[in-house]
């Protein structure tokens, strides 16, 4: 089936979220025994999965997936009825590949590579049968390139997007990806992003309004502006999509908050303008949708409350539906599908065991199981993960996540015997959300004797409009607020002793660290920012050119224009290194060197800054990596360190850093002695490697 995951409307037309991703994975050594209260090994959380991200091939021969080849992630394929007959077919040899993707005449793979996380992509083609790989993109250093559409009636073309001639702005190009040819197909007059139809023509060019929102025009097949289609106003922006178009392409689907709060589910007819809604729901925003692969019609529909929910709009899915539900323990993820849509590749999405992937048969109603993620997590002690909703001081509902410590809750109550010592742990975005199911952190924390509590504050997608804008002008105000409700929540309930209460996260909630140790210093014992910004004007000053064209409803509008002077006097305010005398804990910070979204500037002022005043600050950087930690050597290193720094502040349990750091890239700038172990461990670091 086809899927569009809509989280963060318009403005994920230039990848405008600063997400981060803490899941990693890779083989571990087996437990020792199954004991509630076993150490599981960091590498067997955190490390590579042994497979991941397991596909079908269009045509149903072929079965694909990530794998190691000599520790780093590669694409793998097997004939569909010969698993056991795997060959690995490309040939990365040191950040892996993350995604992969297959064609829809079912002979090549794929995938997307930058240099050290820089984020200036190219795409390559791999040859399932000879496994030779072609950067299709060979373009200049710093422009990059995206996919945006292909369709099996037109075997082997593919539309693409790059921003080699315009920085800010992507040219439509046609790729035959089996020769690699290339042909411009129209040069990109100011749309921050482009709707191409089954026909592989473009259709409308989506063009911000100064001061937020969006109008989507007509373009012809030179991408030359027509009429106008449809307007997407400011309060829209983040929760209404164009998403496919129907088989003839007469019609649009669209994910739509316009009128309403939570965003529908509805079709619209592109000469009329008339609008149907196949769907919505009073919960929360449409979260997912599948199509068929052939016909293009919608087939069911997702709502992602505290848990996702698929319902059938085609009554040919609904007992497929009710089948996996009735077979699985935690949520249903579809990953792939023949074209035929006769068979699926799914994942049962419970939070206490990494996804087993299974293919599914349709038409026999049968499962068979593909391969575990992580099989050496079969018989640890995972742990479950509580839904529930809090009520923010406002009344806003903030839907969170928590995970307790095994063999702290022996009645089963969802409420520990006594408070345990907690991790505030925030998502990235902040134009993401935090969701049900296997997360790695909250499992590895937990593990270590913590509580792990994950909020949807306001400014979070996914619950509607209100929830989203509700987020203006409130970066370290009524978003920090709703952090600090929960917390105060978990306290009430008998969750979080108080006085051990850390705050951690990446890109937003590395911003939110630092905020909750200098805007609210006595809530947290200590704090954990991976990539995350300290100054609101740098970060947005220092933001990639290709983010232009949807600043003006994304950060400008949330936080302010650093251009203006009536912003400006409030964005430095809400910066957390305007007030870094008010930090008292210990901080520990991770940065990739090469990150685009939040620069190593932002890491350097903060540490500069504690450092001439002398707080306790432990600051490693990584030279090879970007937006956070790809590389498995990389991930290990960091995620001690900070084992062991959360093992000091709030007393829970650690695996020795050992030889963490062995392979890893890692700069230790500041506070190598703030770690029990760290400055042992930094001698496995390559001459040359900063270790101060």
């Amino acid at each position: 089936m086809s899927y569009s995951i809509k989280s963060s409307g318009l403005a994920a037309t230039a990848a405008c979220s600063i997400l981060l991703s803490m899941a990693g994975g890779t083989m571990a050594p087996a437990f020792a025994s199954s004991s509630q209260y076993d150490l599981i090994p960091r590498e067997a959380l955190l490390g590579n999965p042994t497979q991941s991200q397991g596909r079908i091939s269009p045509d149903g021969k072929w079965l694909s997936w990530l794998a190691p080849k000599d520790g780093v992630m590669n694409v793998w394929v097997a004939p569909a009825d010969a698993p056991d007959e795997a060959r690995v077919i490309t040939q990365d040899k040191k950040r892996g590949i993350n995604a992969h993707f297959w064609t829809p005449d079912s002979a090549y793979i794929l995938t997307q590579q930058d240099k050290g996380g820089d984020e200036n992509f190219h795409l390559y083609a791999t040859n399932i049968e000879t496994a030779e790989t072609r950067d299709l993109t060979p373009i200049k250093d710093g422009a990059r390139a995206q996919m945006l559409k292909m369709n099996k009636d037109y075997p082997g073309r593919a539309i693409i997007g790059i921003n080699e001639r315009d920085p800010q702005f992507f040219d439509l190009y046609d790729l035959n990806y089996r020769t690699g040819e290339m042909s411009l197909l129209a040069e990109n007059p100011g749309y921050g992003g482009w709707d191409i139809d089954n026909s592989l023509t473009p259709r409308f060019g989506v063009e911000t309004i100064p001061g937020g929102g969006a109008n989507i025009y007509h373009v012809n097949e030179k991408g030359e502006k027509g009429d106008l289609f449809q307007t997407i106003e400011n309060d829209d922006f983040f929760n209404t999509n164009l998403i496919g178009f129907s088989k003839d392409n007469k019609s649009i689907y669209m994910l739509d908050s316009r009128g309403r709060d939570k965003a529908a589910f509805t079709k619209v007819e592109i000469e009329s303008g008339k609008s149907t809604e196949l769907a919505s729901s009073d919960l929360a925003d449409i979260s997912n949708v599948a199509t068929d692969p052939e016909t293009l019609e919608p087939l069911a529909y997702a709502v992602n409350h505290l848990k996702s929910e698929w319902t059938a709009l085609d009554p040919s899915i609904e007992g497929d539906l009710e089948f996996l539900k009735s077979q699985f323990k935690g949520q249903i993820s579809i990953t792939s599908a023949t074209r035929d849509n006769r068979k699926w590749v799914v994942v049962d999405d419970a939070a206490e065991a990494p996804g087993t992937y299974q293919l599914y048969d349709r038409d026999s109603k049968t499962l068979t199981e593909l391969f575990s993620s992580r099989p050496a997590l079969a018989d640890a002690p995972l742990q479950p993960m509580h839904p529930v909703a809090i009520k923010a001081r406002d009344g806003l509902e903030l839907v969170s996540y928590y995970t307790l410590p095994p063999g702290t809750d022996e009645d089963g109550d969802g409420i520990p015997d006594q408070p345990v010592p907690t991790i505030l742990w925030v998502h990235g975005g902040p134009w993401a959300r935090d969701g049900y199911g296997y997360n790695a952190t909250h499992q590895w924390m937990a593990n270590r004797g913590y509580a792990v509590l994950s909020v949807n504050y306001r400014g979070s997608t996914g619950f509607g409009k209100n929830h989203v804008n509700s987020a203006i002008g409130e970066w370290s105000g009524k978003m920090h607020d709703d952090l600090i409700d929960a917390v105060d929540w978990a306290i009430e309930k008998g969750i979080a002793d108080p006085d051990k209460v850390a705050i951690g996260g990446g890109s937003y909630g590395g911003y939110a660290t630092l905020v909750g140790v200098t805007f609210t210093p006595d809530k947290f014992a200590c704090g954990v920012d991976i990539v995350g910004p300290s100054n609101l004007v740098t970060l947005m000053e220092s933001f990639p050119p290709y983010w232009r064209p949807v600043l003006e409803g994304t950060f400008y509008r949330h936080i302010g224009d650093p251009a203006k002077p009536e912003d400006r006097e409030r964005i430095v305010a809400q910066s957390p290194l305007t007030h870094v005398d008010e930090i008292k804990v210990p901080l520990l910070i991770g940065q990739g060197a090469n990150d685009p979204r939040v620069t190593k500037i932002e890491a350097d002022q903060i540490a500069d800054a504690m450092q001439e005043k002398g707080l306790p600050v432990t600051y490693l950087n990584y030279t090879d990596e970007g937006h956070g930690f790809q590389r498995p050597e990389n991930r290990l290193s960091f995620f001690a360190t900070m084992e062991g720094f959360l093992a000091e502040c709030l007393g829970g349990r650690a695996e020795p850093i050992g030889d963490a750091f062995k392979g890893s890239s890692a700069e230790i700038l500041a506070g190598i002695e703030g770690v029990k172990g760290l400055e042992a461990a930094a001698k496995a670091l390559a001459p040359g490697q900063k270790a101060d």
